[in-house]
């Protein structure tokens, strides 16, 4: 194949001078002024990506259209990086200070995802040149905070306070959460490296809930472990996303659904479809050791070939909304436990199906789930191809961005004997408030600072739907999530 041909217009050609030129300078920090025909050609260098575009009408009167710059100056004009003086001239022989240079690159920051890897690091570099004057015109880049090269760091870190009297009940074994047991911590970290405009990769590492009652040391919490690793690569148009790897946003049911049965760590391959009226999607993973357990902990290897359909609805005040149904077929195979669990994991297959309406600054939500179980899932007791029932009424929204922001919900379950597969969900009740269980739900979600938000919750009217077994004692779930 014969490589094409790149040809440069005249502005583009002395952009890319000055772009090394000012690659160079940029740590020169004792100029106080830079001439603003560098910083224009190096800037429309930038927004030079893909095809010509039309321009507007010359937006400059002593600007002409015969002018080698004219090209370059009207780009720029329309993309709203300059504005000229009093909006009618550019004075482009006008020396200009550094917190009118710094501007036009925060606006140029606007157009990151148009400029290639090495535009990029132009910016990035123009960027720690105007760090000071950035701070100081109150400007705060995001798009380039916490990048070393292409790769931006995020993460995030909670603590939580958990309570119930005791665990016992309803057929569970355990203490409850009380005293130094009721509180834990995790710590989150990610890297997400854009390699080119289709391909991103996601790495990721996790604490476990580290509980406050461990006394051994500190040198003992060696539960540090990869929740996240997976390439995403968008084609067809952008409506098309294979994602190969490890995720810790699997949502049994999707992402608009309650995940009841399960939303956690996630070894899978997953093609998507998305656009404006609907998704498909359609997967197939292995759920790691310990997340879906069948009585003992030694099971492990059970996997899932999965498909869900949703469609997006509304407009105006009920923008956002949503239904869907989903399936998962499950298999156990390769497991490291003890093998004679193998195939007594509970269930062959569920399937499900929610309705996610909003109106206004109210949200509804109703989710529906049946298992078919298998032989020795019903030879422990439980209810024959059991179902869950969940509906939960949300007002307002807690947006982490704006502080103050909250919202408000109550929640009702209604959940048949041997409905919860067991292992990590989506929900925030303990297991005991999950499985055979008639029970509501109250909470809050607030903005306490940017970045912060606090979250409480509170199970009450909770009763054993089958058998004898006494009522679970309620539980409490308070917790404060920190965004970086």
């Amino acid at each position: 194949m014969m490589r094409e041909e790149t040809r440069y217009t005249r502005p583009q050609r002395i952009g890319e001078a000055f772009m090394i030129s000012l690659s160079q300078a940029y740590t020169q920090r004792k100029k106080v002024i830079l001439m603003k025909k560098k910083i224009v050609t190096s800037l429309a260098a930038m927004m030079a990506v893909g095809a010509a575009c039309a321009f507007a009408a010359n937006p400059f009167v002593d600007v002409p259209s015969d002018s080698w710059a004219y090209k370059s100056v009207v780009e720029l004009a329309d993309a709203g990086i300059i504005q000229g003086v009093d909006g009618q001239y550019f004075q482009g022989n006008r020396n200009i200070t550094r917190y009118e240079a710094a501007e036009m690159v925060a606006k140029a920051m606007a157009h990151m995802d148009k400029a290639s890897v090495e535009q990029r690091a132009l910016i990035n570099k123009l960027a720690d040149e105007y760090a000071d004057e950035l701070n100081n015109l109150g400007v705060r880049v995001s798009a380039l905070e916490n990048r070393v090269g292409n790769v931006k760091l995020s993460g995030d870190a909670r603590v939580r306070f958990q309570h119930q009297s005791s665990g016992e009940s309803n057929g569970n074994e355990g203490a409850g959460y009380k005293n130094d047991a009721s509180w834990d911590y995790r710590v989150r970290v990610r890297a997400n490296a854009k390699v080119n405009d289709r391909t991103t990769v996601t790495y990721g590492i996790s604490t476990d809930d580290i509980n406050f009652a461990d006394n051994g040391a500190a040198s003992d919490n060696k539960n540090i472990f990869t929740d996240d690793a997976k390439v995403d690569y968008n084609f067809g148009g952008d409506h098309w996303n294979l994602s190969v790897g490890r995720t810790d946003t699997y949502v049994l049911g999707g992402e608009n659904a309650y995940g009841f049965q399960y939303g956690d760590v996630f070894d899978r391959a997953e093609l998507k479809y998305t656009n404006d009226h609907f998704a498909a999607t359609a997967g197939y993973g292995k759920f790691k050791a310990g997340d879906l357990l069948a009585g003992t902990e030694d099971m492990d290897g059970v996997k899932t070939g999965y498909g869900e359909l949703e469609g997006f609805f509304g407009g105006g005040r009920a923008a956002g909304s949503a239904v869907g149904v989903y399936y998962n077929d499950f298999t156990v195979a390769g497991g490291e436990g003890d093998e004679k669990y193998g195939d007594g994991f509970a269930a062959d297959d569920l399937w499900g199906a929610y309705a996610s309406v909003n109106f206004g600054k109210w949200n509804a939500l109703a989710n529906y789930e049946k298992i078919n179980s298998n032989n020795s899932y019903l030879e422990a007791g439980n209810t024959k191809d059991p179902e869950v029932w969940i509906g939960k009424l949300t007002y307002g929204s807690a947006d982490s961005d704006a502080r103050g922001s909250w919202d408000a919900w109550v929640e009702y379950l209604n959940s048949d004997k041997g409905a919860l597969l067991g292992g990590a969900t989506n929900s925030w009740r303990d297991d005991s408030v999950l499985n055979n269980v008639k029970s509501w739900g109250v909470g809050i979600d607030y903005t306490l600072a940017k970045n912060v938000i606090l979250t409480a919750a509170q199970t009450f009217g909770t009763q054993t739907k089958h058998g004898n077994a006494a009522d679970p004692d309620e539980f409490t779930d308070v917790e404060i999530n920190f965004l970086f």
